[in-house]
């Protein structure tokens, strides 16, 4: 049984609009991507055997893996991955994983040559299709899928689903990839860090994600242990940029140097972390590390703010407990730093967070799993009408997201490095994120817990339960 932080009464089984980490490990052990991130961050084959591009980049043909079956007894084919592509890749409603897609593919020109394959056409060269079919929000699903008895691919299958509570799913018996160790696995929310890490040492649950980087030692000294992973994983704070105080760059510029960013990782983190610079995507090849590392500058930040006429500056920040215990410890410690500069913060604790004021917060938190830097700036950063699912800063940046274009249009990685250092250099200067850090990932699991593997990806291992054992 797995201990999962967060969720509520909007959980969810699409396996193509998660958003809390319950809904992440749901979707991870039901369905499957055409392509995997790997725990190293690299991409590997999943139901798709491989991706061959044209020379100009704009015509895919994708051979499907065969001997793939839904857990129905269907075969999978190409049919199907078209269908799940065009679901999230809706022009008038794209989800998560479709942002971009619904921009660049010619849907009809793409067409199902064969059970085995499928051949996309795109309406712009564009580089890296494989990573954005890779993504955990593009699992395959069938052309009849049902939500309310969600089937996939993957290791296991669906049991039984209350929203807020717990989930349950049996073994797949006919799984192509390797065959899970247990017979049932169950996911169950936990709103409360304390209940969830008790859980585990009381041996009701066998694993948790996101382990409160204080308690580590706890469960050591209980026998279990502590999982960790280098990764991209990040807890910004967000500011609204169409909306006052933030409105204005000079005051986001100033929030920025409020920031003692070893401090945050020194006490939130308890030092499981490195240094952020407001960018994110730091395995990325073209990450802009040569930029100025940004420190904390109260006389700065307080001169800033006397520009922007909001000296006295007043702002409340909402956390909430199901982003993680990182938030709210952050949250906090971000207003004891913002008082030397005169700025009052006041803390205001949602639960659930994630619920329909999501995306409208003026000032908030949210996190971020591993991602490079093309898909999360589509995601994270575009307008909705440009594939911006989750755009918490409603930034919009013209220049911004023609060079992101241009980069995901290039085929010469140099080119493509080049256009998107300039394209973080204006999010560096201009954007609505905080970024002060990225957190090593930190799970925990029960003394007679076996197969569990570090990730750079998600948490447990990319929440590949079927590896996993328990004595």
């Amino acid at each position: 049984m797995h201990g999962a932080t967060g969720g509520g009464s909007k959980d969810t089984l699409d396996p193509h609009a998660p958003v809390t980490n319950p809904d992440i490990a749901r979707v991870s052990n039901l369905f499957e991507p055409l392509f995997f991130w790997n725990n190293n961050y690299e991409l590997e084959p999943a139901l798709a055997e491989s991706i061959e591009g044209s020379d100009d980049a704009k015509t895919w043909t994708i051979k499907m893996r065969q001997g793939v079956t839904f857990h129905n007894g269907k075969d999978v084919t190409a049919d199907d991955a078209w269908f799940s592509i065009q679901r999230v890749a809706d022009p008038e409603a794209p989800l998560s994983a479709g942002g971009q897609l619904s921009t660049i593919l010619d849907f009809d020109a793409c067409k199902v040559v064969d059970p085995a394959t499928l051949q996309l056409v795109l309406k712009v060269p564009y580089a890296l299709l494989d990573s954005l079919l890779a993504e955990y929000t593009l699992g395959i699903i069938p052309t009849d899928f049902d939500v309310a008895n969600p089937v996939g691919t993957g290791a296991f299958a669906f049991k039984a689903f209350e929203p807020g509570k717990a989930s349950t799913f049996t073994k797949y018996a006919d799984y192509w990839g390797d065959a899970a160790f247990v017979d049932e696995l169950q996911i169950q929310d936990f709103a409360d860090d304390s209940a969830k890490v008790n859980a585990l040492q009381a041996g009701q649950i066998h694993t948790v994600d996101n382990l409160p980087y204080n308690l580590i030692d706890t469960i050591k000294g209980a026998g279990g242990g502590a999982l960790v992973s280098e990764t991209g994983a990040w807890v910004p704070f967000t500011m609204r940029v169409d909306q006052a105080p933030f409105n204005d760059v000079k005051v986001r510029q100033a929030m920025r140097l409020i920031v003692d960013r070893q401090q945050m990782i020194d006490q939130t983190l308890s030092g499981y972390g490195s240094l952020g610079n407001d960018m994110y995507a730091p395995f990325d090849v073209a990450y802009a590390a040569d930029l100025p590392q940004r420190e904390q500058d109260i006389d700065q930040a307080k001169s800033l703010l006397k520009e922007a006429g909001q000296e006295g500056l007043q702002v409340e920040l909402f956390t909430g407990d199901d982003i993680g215990s990182v938030a709210p410890a952050a949250a906090n410690l971000f207003k004891e730093q913002a008082k030397a500069a005169g700025v009052d913060v006041k803390v205001t604790k949602k639960t659930p967070f994630y619920d329909d004021q999501y995306l409208q917060y003026t000032f908030a938190q949210d996190f971020w799993n591993t991602r490079n830097y093309i898909p999360q700036a589509v995601v994270g950063t575009f307008p909705p009408d440009q594939g911006g699912t989750y755009n918490e800063t409603h930034w919009d940046n013209a220049d911004h997201r023609d060079l992101v274009n241009a980069a995901a249009q290039e085929l010469d990685e140099a080119k493509r490095a080049e256009l998107l250092h300039q394209a973080q250099e204006i999010e560096y200067n201009e954007g609505g994120l905080i970024v002060w850090g990225f957190r090593q990932q930190v799970d925990g699991y029960g003394p007679n817990v076996n197969g569990l593997e570090p990730s750079k990806y998600l948490p447990l291992g990319s929440y590949k339960f079927n590896k996993v054992s328990v004595q």
